[in-house]
């Protein structure tokens, strides 16, 4: 398919995402306290008999399973770009779990020390994938065409690239057991161990993988033909629930990387 139909799909996806946006303010008026919850585990609606590379299965995280109208849109319109992958979903004490099961007391460790939750998923997407393998996404973003045909079945990786070129870690296609992943743990496991990074961008985020990722060796595609954020949602509506606000703003208010001292 075309790059033209993809895109043109995409614009109008977002014209309706953002129809859905506004339809959220009145309904959240009239009803303040309304949640939907995101199920920790779904099965795909229908099983492809073809085989893949990247495991069929998209990962998502947040603070809550609670979601607003305008978050859970988000969850069912990646249901049906992706019909015949398995989704999964984990809040903050399952991140810290499936750390603590999955991996040594060092990363685990590492983890713990991390104060911020975006500083977390950071870690815990990367992580996740290496084990098992999937398509992480974050809670905002959206697959703009289906999935299956994003991520091919011959694929072992897909980055995705920003309208500056950079890499991003929002949308992460991967097989488990990855050496580039393996890579990008490693680099945060230092960063924390360090504690020399300043701001999670470059801590835990997307400074990591374009510092470490060969870029002649991955393969990537734009936002644009991929994945795109913040059209069904926004940040009122994904923290109306989090006195902390943004990540962007809680980075500031505490230490990203707690103290070694302060947990001994």
């Amino acid at each position: 398919m075309s790059k033209l139909v993809v895109l043109a799909f995409a614009r109008v996806v977002k014209l309706l995402a953002n129809v859905t946006k506004m339809a959220a303010y009145p309904f959240h008026y009239f009803f303040p306290s309304k949640r939907f919850t995101i199920p920790e585990r779904a099965a795909p609606w229908w099983k492809s008999s073809r085989p893949a590379k990247v495991p069929r299965i998209i990962w998502q995280t947040n603070f809550t399973d609670k979601a607003t109208l305008p978050v859970y849109l988000n969850y069912l319109f990646n249901r049906l770009m992706a019909p015949s992958f398995e989704y999964r979903f984990m809040i903050t004490e399952a991140r810290a779990a499936f750390i603590r099961e999955n991996f040594s007391p060092a990363i685990y460790d590492a983890f713990s020390r991390l104060q911020v939750g975006a500083a977390q998923a950071d870690f815990w997407r990367v992580l996740v994938l290496q084990k098992h393998g999937g398509v992480y996404m974050d809670i905002d973003g959206h697959a703009v065409w289906p999935l299956a045909r994003i991520v091919k079945p011959e694929m072992d990786e897909l980055f995705v690239t920003t309208r500056r070129g950079d890499i991003s870690n929002y949308f992460i296609a991967s097989k488990p057991d990855n050496p580039h992943l393996q890579k990008v743990i490693e680099a945060i496991y230092t960063n924390i161990e360090s504690d020399e990074k300043k701001g999670i961008f470059n801590l835990t985020g997307p400074t990591v993988f374009n510092e470490v990722l060969p870029r002649d060796e991955i393969p990537t595609a734009s936002y644009r033909y991929t994945c795109n954020q913040g059209n069904f949602t926004n940040e009122y509506f994904q923290y109306i629930d989090k006195p902390q606000g943004k990540w962007t703003k809680e980075q500031y208010k505490v230490d990203v990387v707690r103290k070694r001292d302060s947990i001994e």
